[in-house]
């Protein structure tokens, strides 16, 4: 459970940052971009996932191993 834990948080991070990216230095890599009824919300659901990230990350560090 602490790896898929772990798996989640960083997808979401990845995610969070490449949106980010999408909004202030134009790339187009991010996936949340690519949901339409988050139009106009693109760095807020960005920044959303990072603190989701964050929080999957210190759930998984309280967890034990095993």
């Amino acid at each position: 459970m602490k790896q898929l834990l772990e798996l989640i948080g960083f997808l979401a991070l990845v995610q969070g940052v490449m949106g980010l990216l999408h909004e202030f230095a134009d790339w187009h890599i991010s996936f949340v971009q690519r949901i339409g009824f988050l139009d106009g919300y693109e760095v807020y659901a960005s920044v959303a996932l990072i603190v989701l990230a964050f929080a999957l990350f210190a759930a998984a560090g309280s967890r034990r191993s095993g």
